[in-house]
């Protein structure tokens, strides 16, 4: 008897990109459409009856489109969601941002028509998502990143120059959580590597500066590394920063197929600013930085992971965690407290 096929739930408006999708997700022998629906409504009266592993959700829906089905899911019979989007329009891009935040795990760009050249890596990226997301095990969402800080976040009593955080699956809504924690005068920059799919890191960086008390943008080569400022890796480069106290982006080759990789960027501030770095490993698959959060606290920085209550995926925090490369294991708004306690010792020491 064959392995068991991974249930998929198309939910998807378009005839044509219905039958498309349920083409391409057919032709993988790990997968299998066990439904499809052409609305929100009819989306969550199919899912007691076909019983997916994966949601495939369409953010545009008609009456009830994917954003509010999304959080009816989550907050009822959670299941792994994957958006899709048609376009990387703004609106578009803005509502799959806000599905992730109801609890969507992930998101990717419709494939493009067969004769389109874009066609094969667009349609390869969209099969190892739904395969990837299927393996997460997801919980009820109204209770995740909405929790008060009930204890008090650690001292920090030692100053740092940069901080340096890395998020893979689940990362955007925790950034948004930690980002919007820091006060507007904050003395020193926030370097971000986030995974996320091609072509959706701008509207991330828009998604993030709705919640930051400062600026948030994407990273360019050679640009000043300045205080009160976050920057986030851009698509398909490492992002580092010279003893010059400038970025640098690389082309290099990707490390555990990551490009940018959080690794690199955790060895750059290492070798720049050493013990004066404050250091973060949040939710994501894989491991990647878990070595060099730890190579980082060997050399004084103050390290950080997520913890696994409120981590979405738990396995680069994970195995920080298991290296003991982490000083706090936190959630997400504990984190943030803890970095805002770095301002009045950063300032101290200026």
């Amino acid at each position: 008897m064959g392995e068991k096929k991974i249930g998929v739930l198309v939910v998807e408006d378009s005839p044509v990109v219905q039958l498309l999708l349920v083409h391409l997700l057919n032709s993988d022998p790990r997968l299998e459409v066990v439904g499809t629906a052409a609305s929100g409504e009819e989306a969550l009266e199919r899912l007691p009856r076909c019983r997916p592993q994966v949601v495939l959700m369409d953010v545009h829906l008609p009456k009830m489109n994917g954003l509010e089905t999304t959080r009816q899911i989550m907050e009822t019979d959670p299941l792994p969601i994957v958006v899709t989007s048609a376009s990387l329009k703004s609106d578009e891009v803005a509502m799959s941002f806000q599905a992730v935040e109801a609890g969507a795990l992930a998101f990717v760009e419709k494939p493009v028509g067969p004769a389109d050249p874009r066609f094969e890596e667009m349609s390869r990226r969209l099969l190892e998502t739904v395969r990837l997301m299927s393996e997460v095990k997801v919980v009820k969402r109204n209770r995740l990143f909405r929790r008060p800080a009930t204890e008090a976040p650690p001292v920090v009593c030692q100053p740092v120059h940069a901080i340096a955080i890395g998020a893979s699956t689940g990362g955007p809504p925790v950034l948004r959580t930690i980002l919007g924690g820091l006060p507007k005068d904050f003395p020193v920059p926030v370097l971000i590597v986030q995974h996320i799919a091609a072509g959706f890191l701008r509207g991330l960086v828009d998604w993030l500066c709705q919640a930051s008390a400062f600026p948030v943008q994407v990273a360019a080569d050679g640009e000043p590394v300045v205080g009160g400022r976050a920057y986030v890796a851009p698509d398909g480069a490492h992002m580092g920063v010279s003893e010059s106290r400038r970025i640098v982006l690389s082309h290099d080759p990707p490390e555990g197929g990551l490009r940018p990789s959080v690794a690199h960027l955790f060895r750059s501030v290492r070798s720049v600013y050493g013990r004066r770095t404050a250091a973060v490993l949040l939710t994501g698959m894989g491991c990647d930085g878990a070595n060099e959060l730890k190579a980082l606290r060997d050399v004084g920085a103050i390290t950080f992971a997520q913890d696994a209550e409120s981590s979405v995926v738990h396995g680069m925090p994970g195995e920080a965690i298991r290296l003991d490369a982490a000083m706090y294991v936190l959630p997400p708004e504990r984190i943030a407290a803890a970095l805002a306690g770095l301002v009045g010792s950063s300032r101290r020491a200026a």
